[in-house]
């Protein structure tokens, strides 16, 4: 099976303080360096004041991959360097971050500046809920009410995403699956309303952001 991309879910943002210097860090989704760069300058617009600015993204997976870092004014080494090193580290593809520095009037030296840019890295990451871009399906099927409450949990164990429900004579619902669900999701579903119900395919998509279940495969 090809390799999972993992991107972050949706941007994010965290905060921690080391000796009195706010350090914010912002990650978001970034699907080409152009992505990356237009989140760079609205970051540095937010927040022109500050005393550093640090950028770190990598875009793509695998062996096609993009990755950039800077000190942004800051001691050479001791700020993108060590934010990038973490940020790779957590398999992420896809991301830009800047760590936003206010200097709080003490200087941390380069050992305490690796740390908190590191740690800074760290809490936004914690933070950041992760995707997979994968192929998907969204079908439709209808089902009676008396099995709606154990449909829902069958849809969730399946790893499926309800887009739409309508309430008539039966409930008719609209999810989207993985493609690689599908067929277990359909074999399941038979089983269930004994051969009744009739899954159709509405649409399907190549490169959809879908949230990353708990087992960490969309397709287990």
């Amino acid at each position: 099976m090809e390799q999972q991309r993992i991107v972050p879910a949706r941007r994010t943002r965290a905060e921690i303080r080391v000796s009195n210097s706010r350090f914010i860090t912002t990650l978001a989704p970034a699907f080409s360096v152009v992505d990356a760069r237009a989140f760079l300058d609205e970051m540095r617009a937010e927040f022109q004041d500050a005393t550093h600015n640090v950028p770190v993204y990598i875009i793509g997976h695998g062996a096609a991959v993009t990755a950039h870092c800077s000190d942004d004014g800051e001691p050479s080494g001791t700020a993108g360097r060590p934010a990038l090193a973490v940020l790779q580290g957590s398999g992420l593809g896809d991301v830009a971050v800047v760590i936003t520095r206010y200097f709080g009037g003490t200087k941390l030296g380069t050992g305490g500046l690796v740390r908190a840019y590191s740690d800074s890295m760290r809490a936004v990451l914690e933070k950041t809920p992760f995707a997979v871009k994968v192929p998907t399906h969204t079908v439709a099927f209808a089902v009676p009410y008396n099995l709606y409450e154990r449909l829902e949990l069958l849809i969730e164990e399946h790893h499926g995403q309800i887009q739409d429900k309508q309430f008539a004579g039966d409930v008719t619902f609209s999810v989207q699956f993985p493609q690689a669900r599908v067929p277990t999701f359909d074999h399941a579903l038979q089983e269930l309303t004994r051969g009744e119900a009739t899954l159709e395919i509405m649409n399907s998509a190549e490169d959809t952001l879908f949230p990353l279940p708990p087992s960490g495969d969309v397709s287990a």
